[in-house]
């Protein structure tokens, strides 16, 4: 009877999953399901399509965004459920987050489909148009995060371990979510050609140390011959689902075991170690350090910070 039970409950979760992710605003749910689609075109247009942008497949960058988009998008429609008495702010946050998100794409996929970058490209007027338009409306994008956060500090809920890993979830996304702008600055190399009086047609890159379009791990393309600020913005842009994943394993794993307050320190200790995961991981790669090739420096500060978690969440197991 137990196992029929929880099998009953888990059908029910994943329901209530579903309807709170497609039923919270349709522009959301659109954009999930667009992303999707455009997700399984990159697919088949990669097999057609053999062209090289910056050192990999046209294709691969739209087909990576495509799938961060659906993420994200899909997993603040699930955010956005939990907030109440405020649906038409909700509803701007997410028609204002689903445009942002469609210019990006598009813009993204128009510059794959010609051939050429879409970040960081300013070789023409419309190359330039286009890196602005995309940034502007990602720092929309990232203010809606902010506010969708700031409504569920409010927000009043029974669950505070699993509010908190919300919360923080949002919170520790806007961080590695900014992060991205590190990568709009002007190299040194690019700064001087600037005020020698030349003409630039890249301005920004992720790679630190060495030139974009380098030797990279499989994919994602981050740098392996130097530092790559992709990884921390990668790293913080994903708290939006794995803070709240873990505040949910808490509440299954510890309901009869811990308070409430303890649940809750647990989240909230597990939320700053990852946040601190992703500014030593920007740390690293501002040192021109590859993600595989971390130096002692680095393996000893990610040891302290491993500790420094085990032994606040400890403190909370052992606490009379």
């Amino acid at each position: 009877m137990s196992t029929l039970t929880t099998q009953i409950e888990r059908n029910v979760n994943k329901t209530d999953l579903w309807q709170r992710v497609f039923a919270t605003d349709r522009f959301l749910t659109w954009t999930v399901i667009i992303s999707l689609f455009l997700f399984v075109g990159t697919i088949v247009l990669s097999i057609f399509d053999s062209r090289l942008v910056t050192g990999a497949p046209a294709w691969i960058k739209p087909m990576k965004f495509a799938v961060s988009i659906t993420l994200y998008t899909g997993t603040l429609a699930w955010l956005l459920s939990y907030v109440t008495g405020h649906p038409r702010l909700v509803r701007w946050i997410a028609g204002l987050t689903a445009l942002g998100f469609l210019v990006e794409i598009v813009g993204i996929f128009v510059q794959a489909a010609r051939g050429v970058g879409s970040h960081f490209n300013v070789g023409t007027v419309f190359d330039g148009a286009i890196f602005s338009l995309m940034g502007t409306f990602v720092m929309v994008i990232w203010v809606m995060n902010i506010a969708t956060a700031v409504l569920l500090m409010r927000q009043k809920m029974d669950n505070q371990p699993f509010a908190w890993a919300l919360r923080l979830g949002l919170l520790v996304t806007a961080v590695g979510s900014i992060l991205g702008f590190l990568m709009t600055m002007p190299t040194s190399g690019q700064l001087a050609a600037m005020q020698a009086g030349e003409v630039v047609s890249i301005v920004g890159a992720h790679s630190v140390g060495v030139a974009d379009g380098g030797p990279g791990l499989p994919f994602v393309g981050w740098s392996t011959a130097g530092g790559d600020i992709r990884v921390a913005h990668f790293v913080g842009l994903h708290a939006l689902q794995i803070v709240p994943l873990l505040g949910i394993f808490v509440n299954r794993r510890f309901r009869q075991r811990l308070s409430d307050g303890r649940r809750t320190a647990l989240v909230v200790i597990g939320g700053l170690g990852y946040l601190g995961l992703v500014l030593l991981l920007l740390w690293q790669a501002l040192r021109a350090q590859p993600l595989i090739a971390p130096d002692t420096l680095t393996l000893v500060a990610l040891a302290g910070l491993v500790t420094v978690v085990s032994v606040a969440g400890t403190a909370v197991f052992i606490k009379k």
